[in-house]
């Protein structure tokens, strides 16, 4: 079912959550222990991430290097099919731009569509770690909304190649990505808006934010969508803090602010146990608020681990 139905039909705020592919030569067994404990809470959907590729140097006889691509997270497809064979729910895989020409993206798409996969996020997908910046793969998009249009006109039955005849149109619910405190990239919030509202334009049908944590950031990122017309379902995602560590790593990876509130609050914790449970409080009272506010559906980044999660929605669902 497509996330806008489920929307529809919904007579209370959703639940669902986001997980990683396991490591390269781990067991899907991993997904499956994070997932089972939410299962009691019926989440509508389950997001799974992408990671693209990255590259190493190894050493090689003669003392030369040699530039070697590994993907250590791989399996995002297989893990949509197993989740939706084990669970019954609804998977959404990522798609994104960086390592994909535009062929090999209308291959993974007809793939998805093959498999009865009826949602798919498009991101342009972060750098990698050699590059300064984000390069699109040779005739591959730079853009998500260059990704969208391609879904977009996957949906309506056209191809690349332009002289196929009697083809299926794929039937795909497109969501995107939104950012309450601005893509870090974007020069000011003003221009990370307007490339928002055109991949919507483009035919994006729904938006899941980036974390935040204070609920402040979101509501004013709703009110600022209505205004440029953008009247599709935004998704606001929620992450809970664990260590105290992340009081800077999460600052540093996603550009996001932490409420001082909550840093104090996290600072003056003893051990890691009592930042998780900060975490779980804060998020409990965010989770409150947007649903009494009239969030369609809470989606949570669990990064594979259910405990924290689990102790959210117990208070919430």
């Amino acid at each position: 079912m497509k996330v806008t139905d489920h929307l529809k039909q919904a007579k209370s705020t959703l639940f669902s959550i986001e997980i990683l592919p396991p490591l390269k030569g781990k067991s899907i067994q991993s997904i499956f222990d994070g997932i089972d404990p939410l299962m009691e809470f019926k989440p509508s959907f389950v997001d799974v991430t992408y990671h693209r590729e990255e590259y190493v140097y190894k050493k090689r006889e003669g003392g030369f290097l040699e530039k070697v691509s590994t993907r250590k997270r791989p399996g995002t497809v297989g893990i949509c099919a197993a989740i939706m064979n084990r669970y019954k729910v609804d998977a959404i895989p990522h798609i994104i731009c960086g390592g994909f020409s535009v062929e090999e993206t209308e291959n993974a798409l007809i793939d998805l569509h093959f498999l009865g996969i009826d949602n798919v996020l498009a991101l342009r997908g972060d750098s990698i770690k050699s590059e300064p910046t984000f390069v699109p793969e040779p005739n591959g998009h730079a853009y998500a909304v260059d990704l969208v249009k391609q879904i977009r006109s996957l949906n309506s039955g056209k191809y690349m190649d332009e002289e196929m005849q009697q083809v299926a149109p794929t039937n795909f619910c497109v969501g995107v990505a939104g950012y309450p405190e601005k893509h870090f990239e974007a020069p000011n919030m003003t221009s990370d808006m307007l490339h928002l509202q055109s991949k919507i334009n483009a035919g994006a049908d729904y938006i899941v934010t980036q974390m935040f944590f204070d609920n402040k950031a979101y509501f004013d990122f709703v009110e600022k969508c209505n205004a440029m017309n953008i009247n599709v379902p935004i998704i606001p995602g929620l992450k809970m803090l664990t260590t105290k560590k992340q009081l800077t790593i999460l600052p540093k990876i996603f550009k996001i602010d932490i409420p001082f509130e909550l840093h104090q609050a996290v600072e003056k914790c003893k051990n890691d146990a009592e930042a998780k449970q900060v975490g779980v409080e804060w998020c409990i009272a965010q989770s409150k608020e947007l649903m009494q506010k009239g969030a369609p559906c809470l989606h949570y980044y669990t990064m594979g681990v259910s405990d924290s999660t689990r102790k959210v929605a117990s208070a919430i669902f």
